[in-house]
């Protein structure tokens, strides 16, 4: 995710939910939006990070023979002082960076 330029906070940060809400009209149209965005974050990130390890694995059969790679160390820290996927996708969804189109059943 270090295409992103926009600071993120790494705490919680307590959110007006009316000024939130006010482009759906709806907290809980909102909280999905944001939640699935977070998801797709979440995943992107694993995928990176997976990636980024896979290189250092080594298929041992015992425990026995895990070593530790200082590299493989600094880059899961480097992934564990991210800020969370949920407060990248609440501050996308503040800066209007999040597409979403809502679907309305059929009326018969």
């Amino acid at each position: 995710m270090e295409s992103k330029k926009q600071p993120v906070p790494d705490t919680t940060v307590t959110r007006d939910l009316s000024k939130l809400s006010e482009r759906t009209g709806n907290i809980y149209e909102t909280v999905m939006i944001i939640s699935q965005r977070a998801n797709q974050i979440a995943a992107e990130v694993k995928k990176e990070l997976n990636g980024r390890l896979e290189e250092f694995s080594t298929y041992a059969d015992t425990l026995e023979e895990t070593f530790e790679n200082r590299e493989q160390i600094e880059i899961s820290r480097y992934y564990e002082r991210q800020p969370k996927p949920t407060l990248i996708a609440v501050k996308e969804f503040e800066e209007k960076e999040t597409y979403y189109k809502l679907v309305e059943e059929p009326k018969d």
